[in-house]
């Protein structure tokens, strides 16, 4: 694998939770229901900006320059005190399950696993170049 993993990894990620989050609503609606439906929906969006948070607050905090306090501070802010809050109020919607809004929450960290592992069986971070490969027998 690369030695250095470039950001567009986690911004490619994103991207890609948010357009599996929206095929799954509409077929999550029908077969799931409304509430389990949007309770996935609900929990991965969640995922989602927790993410960008925590990206956002490392890029901020780890950086060539040194760390950018201000921001930093204000990340911390309204990361922690609202987006925690507001996934404790997640779980206690009464409508809401526990078990959709955990595969929500999950949902991201399951696109980034399956994105690695194709990354790895492809072989898209070798060195050698694809045609220069000698297959290995049995």
């Amino acid at each position: 694998m690369k030695e250095n993993l470039d950001l567009g990894f986690l911004d490619r990620t994103l991207r890609t939770t948010g357009i599996v989050l929206l095929i799954f609503l509409p077929f999550g609606l029908y077969y799931l229901g409304v509430f389990p439906a949007l309770a996935v929906f609900s929990g991965g969006v969640w995922g989602i900006l927790n993410f960008v948070f925590i990206s956002a607050l490392v890029r901020t905090t780890f950086r060539a320059e040194g760390p950018n306090k201000h921001r930093t501070v204000a990340l911390m802010l309204f990361k922690f005190p609202l987006l925690y809050v507001s996934g404790y109020f997640l779980l206690k919607v009464p409508q809401f399950d526990v078990l959709p809004l955990v595969a929500g929450f999950t949902t991201l960290f399951a696109v980034m696993t399956l994105k690695a592992l194709g990354r790895l069986v492809l072989a898209l971070d070798d060195k050698e170049q694809p045609h220069e490969r000698v297959p290995k027998a049995l």
